[in-house]
């Protein structure tokens, strides 16, 4: 697919900022790629404040600052701020680990608008084991609870799998003496560090199939006092996710070194090419760059997808995923029940091991 003009697109809404990769923790199911941006390759603060003005004029509405672990920036409050100037609604993605009381005052003057925390489990030590970090679950209750004091609104993430999956409702219970607003039960997606963890964190059926039950019963029982965000884990799902809203059509992610992708695996995929905001426009990249045309729209999707009514809702699913399980970005994704290759991922999800991390290390 050719660039098109800006008008004949979506417009972006939401702009994940990985401010670096750097991060005291060593969670075996990162989102981050196994080959991890350098410091000394990171975006200066100077950059970031261009990219997050392109970005506001391109229709961006929020940026999620995150990483790796945000906190290492020294010059986070600057960059907090730039994007604050830039009109957009801004959120801070962190481990907790790294954001002092003092810094985060100062990003609250520098106009942060939400923060949210990641939790691995809501049991103190297994949450530290599954973060390869002793000491972590302390100083994420209390990053949370100076959150709450200044006022902030505050989202509890917690990553799901066969280690914490049969405590969701301790960590719900957790989120909310935390005061939070939102806790998002989010299973894990297996790329990147997850894929190589993927036989240690998959969890049984039987798992699967009482946490749903149990998610449903939670957001009944705390309607009203908190938002239970939670979906069924791909590999268990009868069908795809329409991934990051579609391709290249409702988010974009800027990595530590400045390339730009669609999605944040998106550089799993072999053969794409991810144009850098030191060489090119946001707005460039956004209508031209061949990696965000790659697989815009759904003319490039075979059958069954291409006669499939749910080709507009789900676009055929992950691309990424795609790639991972049957090295054809373009394949249906084997995640929905109508794939030629769903006994892949019945297989892969029948696959427990039961020995030490590879924890995400630089």
């Amino acid at each position: 697919m050719a660039g098109v003009g800006a008008d004949a697109l979506h417009k972006p809404l939401g702009l994940l900022a990985e401010l670096t990769h750097r991060c005291p923790l060593g969670c075996p199911y990162c989102s981050n790629p196994l080959a991890l941006d350098a410091r000394e390759d990171e975006l200066d603060a100077a950059t970031w404040d261009r990219i997050f003005r392109e970005a506001a004029a391109l229709g961006v509405l929020q940026v999620h600052l995150s990483g790796g672990e945000p906190g290492a920036r020294r010059d986070l409050v600057d960059i907090a701020a730039a994007a604050h100037a830039a009109g957009l609604y801004t959120n801070l993605i962190t481990s907790a680990v790294g954001i002092s009381d003092k810094t985060l005052d100062a990003l609250a003057a520098a106009g942060l608008d939400h923060v949210q925390i990641s939790i691995q489990d809501a049991d103190a030590s297994s949450a530290d084991r599954i973060a390869g970090y002793d000491g972590a679950f302390a100083r994420k209750r209390a990053l949370a609870a100076a959150v709450v004091r200044l006022g902030l609104p505050l989202t509890v993430n917690a990553v799901v799998h066969r280690a914490n999956i049969e405590r969701i409702g301790e960590i719900v219970d957790l989120a909310l003496a935390l005061g939070a607003s939102r806790v998002e039960i989010a299973h894990v997606q297996y790329y990147g560090w997850a894929l190589k963890n993927r036989a240690l964190l998959m969890p049984t059926p039987e798992q699967v199939e009482r946490a749903a039950a149990l998610v449903d019963e939670l957001r009944a029982r705390h309607r009203g006092r908190i938002v239970i965000d939670a979906v069924v884990p791909d590999y268990y799902a009868r069908y795809p996710k329409p991934c990051v809203g579609g391709w290249g059509r409702r988010s974009l992610n800027v990595t530590p070194a400045g390339r730009v992708l669609p999605c944040h695996a998106a550089e799993s995929i072999a053969g794409l090419e991810f144009w850098s905001v030191r060489e090119h426009s946001l707005v460039d990249i956004w209508t031209s760059s061949p990696a965000f045309n790659a697989f815009r729209g759904t003319d490039f999707l075979p059958e069954p997808c291409r006669s499939c009514e749910r080709r507009e809702i789900d676009f055929g699913g992950c691309r990424c995923q795609a790639f991972a399980l049957t090295g054809d970005a373009r394949a249906t994704d084997p995640v929905c029940q109508l794939s030629p290759h769903h006994g892949l991922v019945e297989e892969l999800a029948a696959v427990q091991e039961d020995r030490s991390y590879s924890y995400r290390r630089m």
